[in-house]
């Protein structure tokens, strides 16, 4: 009976050749990188063309939303630093998503980036979607949760920081 599973072992290099699956695997982390990069591009860009939303207070306002989360907040305190102004607040959040974007899909100081999309969605995560039931509800944690490997993993392939990285070995062997 078999169930699917290889039990052989494999070492795709002993050929110097790669499969199918080596391929899927050295890039495997490029839809993640691309999704989130393109998503919080779309994020801010959201949020810096919507004229109600960078307001501190009105109808789809940053400061009615953040009044309206804060009682039911994991940190209440997070969202009262926000509250002193909602303006200011809405701005850093909008333009940390599109350098956070750009730095993800460019593959520019990856691991920077994505640390810094992890802690927006971690800061979201504790203010606006904390009182979803059940928590799966609120997105904002599974969205920290995907920026995780690329703060583990950085962008190795196919990124300016790959590019960088490559230019800087070979000005290191021709200097020796």
């Amino acid at each position: 009976m078999t169930h699917g599973f290889r039990t052989d072992a494999h070492d795709p290099y002993l050929d110097g050749g790669r499969d199918w699956r080596d391929l899927a695997t050295h890039y495997a982390l490029l839809p993640l990188r691309v999704f989130l990069g393109v998503t919080f591009i779309y994020a801010s860009l959201d949020k810096l063309t919507d004229s109600a939303f960078l307001k501190d207070s009105g109808s789809g306002s940053i400061g009615d939303m953040m009044r309206a989360v804060r009682d039911s907040a994991a940190i209440p305190s997070m969202v009262d630093m926000a509250l002193d102004n909602p303006v200011a607040f809405g701005y850093a959040i909008a333009l940390g998503e599109l350098a956070v974007g750009i730095g993800t899909l460019l593959g520019l100081f990856a691991r920077l980036a994505a640390l810094g999309g992890a802690l927006i969605s971690l800061s979201l995560w504790l203010t606006v979607s904390w009182a979803a039931e059940p928590y799966y509800y609120g997105n904002d944690l599974a969205y920290l949760m995907a920026w995780l490997p690329l703060v583990l993993a950085g962008a190795p392939y196919l990124s300016l920081d790959a590019m960088l990285r490559t230019r800087k070995r070979r000005r290191a062997g021709y200097e020796q």
